[in-house]
């Protein structure tokens, strides 16, 4: 059998298994929450003046024509100004589809709170049959496939494709790296193995399904955050060694829990997204700094070389790849 061949078989067999299915013990508010779904103030002409002075105020932003929500606040950050948009949308345009349909993919991962990486900005929605009519919309995608009772499910009133059904499709159709981060989230937030394994049989020689099971057999529960998910993937994919997420090391000082961990090199990476130095109710920064420093120095003095890593480096994925390569290559060297 070729390398391709052993490899393929490899995710055939474990798919079923992730490396750490459910969601693992961990902080309460780190737990899936869906979407939060805004109010859409649709246009006419009664309203026209009334509409055109809200968005001049900034209180209300067009997300379509003639669809209308207010703004996200302030403090959103990038990443959830796009979560809202796509969210906005999705909301906007569930009131003027009339044919069955479900929103999917990355847009129906988005409304089960799961997290995303580099979300793209359009709305995903699968529905059974193709019309004889196709009208285009900016930054809206139609999917037409059979979509069994099984994979259907229902959040806040809108039609979605169940939490399997939209991991497998995530899987399937994004990059990579968005796709391990959708699966990690969706395995903890509870995804059934099993189902999940069902919708992938049932996809049997479509397009993408090879790749969804090698990259659904590197899904692990135990990922926190999807910045984690994002390096363990560049680290498989990279050929290195499989390193354990949310490894318990004992210090002088006690315990604590490393994002990724080699445990036989006793080499671990720190994912650090930085907003728990910004204050809010992560407390006070120089305190939180000054506690990161004593935890930091109590694995170093306990054997092991961590290595910090930050939203920037994910940007340069062989500079990063080539840190934690020499990481390792100095522990075993020793």
């Amino acid at each position: 059998m070729s390398a391709d061949g052993r490899e393929v078989e490899h995710a055939r067999r474990t798919v079923s298994r992730p490396r750490s299915a459910g969601r693992p013990p961990g902080r309460a508010d780190d737990a899936r929450a869906p979407a939060t779904l805004p109010s859409v103030v649709r246009f006419s002409a009664e309203r026209r003046a009334e509409i055109a002075a809200a968005v001049r105020s900034g209180t209300l932003v067009r997300v379509r024509q003639g669809d209308y929500v207010a703004p996200p606040p302030p403090a959103a950050s990038p990443a959830q100004r796009r979560r809202d948009a796509v969210v906005a949308r999705a909301v906007a345009l569930a009131g003027r589809l009339t044919t069955d349909y479900w929103f999917s993919h990355s847009t129906a991962a988005v409304l089960h709170g799961l997290w995303t990486w580099r979300l793209a900005d359009e709305v995903h929605v699968t529905q059974l049959g193709n019309p004889s009519v196709r009208r285009t919309d900016p930054g809206f995608r139609r999917h037409w496939t059979a979509l069994p009772e099984r994979d259907r499910a229902e959040l806040g009133g809108l039609p979605v494709t169940s939490l399997e059904r939209t991991i497998v499709d995530c899987a399937r159709s994004l990059s990579a790296t968005s796709g391990i981060v959708v699966a990690d989230s969706g395995f903890r937030a509870g995804a059934d193995v099993r189902r999940v394994e069902e919708v992938l049989e049932a996809a049997a020689r479509g397009r993408g399904v090879r790749r969804a099971r090698r990259l659904l057999a590197e899904a692990d529960a135990r990922s926190e955050s999807p910045g984690e998910s994002v390096v363990r993937w560049l680290v498989v994919d990279g050929g290195l060694p499989h390193p354990e997420p949310n490894h318990t090391a004992t210090t002088w000082r006690g315990t604590y829990r490393l994002d990724l961990a080699w445990t036989t090199f006793r080499v671990a990476v720190e994912f650090d997204g930085a907003v728990k130095y910004s204050g809010g109710e992560y407390g006070d920064p120089r305190g939180r700094l000054l506690a990161e420093k004593a935890r930091h120095d109590a694995l170093v003095e306990a054997g092991w070389l961590v290595l910090r890593v930050t939203w920037n480096d994910l940007s340069d994925p062989d500079l990063l790849l080539g840190r934690i390569r020499a990481a390792l290559a100095r522990r075993t060297a020793r």
